[in-house]
């Protein structure tokens, strides 16, 4: 895509009332646009990114028998009754509203929707076990909404719902589940510290956080080097110092972002709901269930909050809004048909590439680079061309080399 074609806009100054890492460069780089505290819309940079984020998370959930639906984000009422979470758990965070003489929330989260949906189809173990996911906008109603969007209103968030005949067939599922969030967010470019947490509303038992450390995080966990060990502040029983209750090594303390969580459920929703199954022996059981959640938004907030430098945002390069970013310093006619055959060929690969073919400064072009931060950067100039070659510079390293027109193509691979 031509550069000059891109709807954004990029600032040299973040806002004031912008605090955390991933809203200041991410707003500075035309990712997204603030429409009030913590609600954003994604600009084309911004979107691209989620899209890509988006698309890992689907791979790997489809790799582990999961099925996409979408579901809608109006709950009524009734099924939240069932669970007593009207009242209760999730009072506080849903919004809610009328249509008619019913009232209505919209979804800060989908077990009761999909467990109505599940008694209507599930009669039998021989329609176990089953995973059901989808990728939709959740609304909760978050009181102090802050560090962009780590927190926010409004978020897209992907969700997974596992049924089961039995509680072995479930924990062999999480696990699954648990290989798989690595797997995403590794490809996100994230290490992440799996770490007990309490139930959060959604189930009396322990679930389990998928924590990044980072020094802007506003978790803290206890946690073990080796990574056999990692509790939230919130309900560690040890601390930054004692021994490991695994491995005896030291433990730490450490701040961290949480990006995933994941929850047994066991029957508390099956039993509240009379979602049963018939098993082998004729006996009618509650399903087992477990729900997984991924924040997309807040993964790219984190990759941001880990990824960046006093320059801007290094994008990994599986979630990077391009490939390549193809700049041409000078506006002569050398410069630009060497620039165009390069982003031709590029093209003709398969790569995408942002290609600034814009009548601004050289300074300017490769400020706005580095704050965008794509992986590849290709400088065409009237200096590269004496030497018949492009300036190549991966966004994550300092120095830049010489490559010879001739090997653009094969180096871009």
């Amino acid at each position: 895509m031509k550069q000059s074609k891109l709807f954004t806009k990029t600032q040299k100054e973040a806002p004031k009332d912008e605090k955390s890492i991933n809203a200041k460069l991410l707003t500075r780089g035309g990712f997204i646009y603030k429409e009030m505290a913590g609600v954003y819309s994604f600009l084309p940079l911004g979107f691209k990114v989620l899209k890509r984020i988006e698309q890992i998370i689907r791979e790997e959930m489809n790799k582990i028998g999961g099925q996409e639906i979408l579901m809608t984000v109006f709950q009524p009422r009734g099924f939240w009754e069932e669970t007593g979470r009207w009242d209760r758990e999730m009072k506080e965070v849903m919004y809610r509203t009328k249509e008619g003489n019913q009232e209505i929330g919209l979804g800060p989260t989908h077990e009761e929707m999909l467990t109505d949906i599940i008694r209507h189809y599930v009669k039998s173990y021989q329609d176990l076990p089953l995973a059901i996911y989808q990728i939709q906008t959740k609304f909760r109603k978050e009181l102090r909404p802050r560090s962009g969007l780590l927190r926010g209103k409004e978020f897209p968030m992907k969700d997974l719902y596992s049924f089961h005949a039995s509680e072995k067939d479930f924990k062999k599922y999480y696990q699954l589940v648990i290989g798989a969030y690595r797997k995403i967010f590794k490809r996100c470019g994230l290490e992440t510290v799996l770490t007990e947490a309490s139930g959060a509303g959604f189930t009396k038992d322990y679930t389990h956080e998928f924590q990044i450390l980072a020094e802007t995080g506003e978790d803290r966990i206890v946690f073990c080097e080796k990574g056999d060990f990692s509790q939230n502040k919130e309900i560690a029983k040890f601390k930054g110092g004692d021994k490991c209750p695994k491995c005896q090594r030291v433990l730490k303390e450490a701040k961290s972002i949480e990006v995933a969580n994941i929850f047994p459920l066991k029957d508390k929703y099956s039993k509240a709901m009379s979602a049963f199954f018939v098993d082998r022996d004729g006996q009618k059981k509650p399903l087992i269930m477990g729900c997984y959640g991924i924040g997309l938004s807040r993964t790219m907030a984190a990759v941001v909050e880990i990824h960046h430098d006093n320059l801007g945002i290094i994008w990994p390069k599986e979630i990077a809004p391009f490939d390549i970013h193809l700049l041409e310093l000078e506006r002569t006619s050398k410069v630009r048909r060497a620039a165009e055959k390069i982003y031709k060929d590029l093209i003709g690969q398969a790569k995408e590439v942002l290609y600034d073919e814009r009548d601004k400064s050289a300074g300017e072009k490769l400020a706005i680079a580095d704050l965008i931060g794509i992986p590849l950067r290709i400088v065409v100039s009237e200096r590269t061309l004496t030497k018949d070659s492009v300036e190549v510079k991966p966004r994550n390293r300092k120095q830049a080399k010489l490559v010879k027109l001739g090997q653009v193509k094969k180096y871009a691979r």
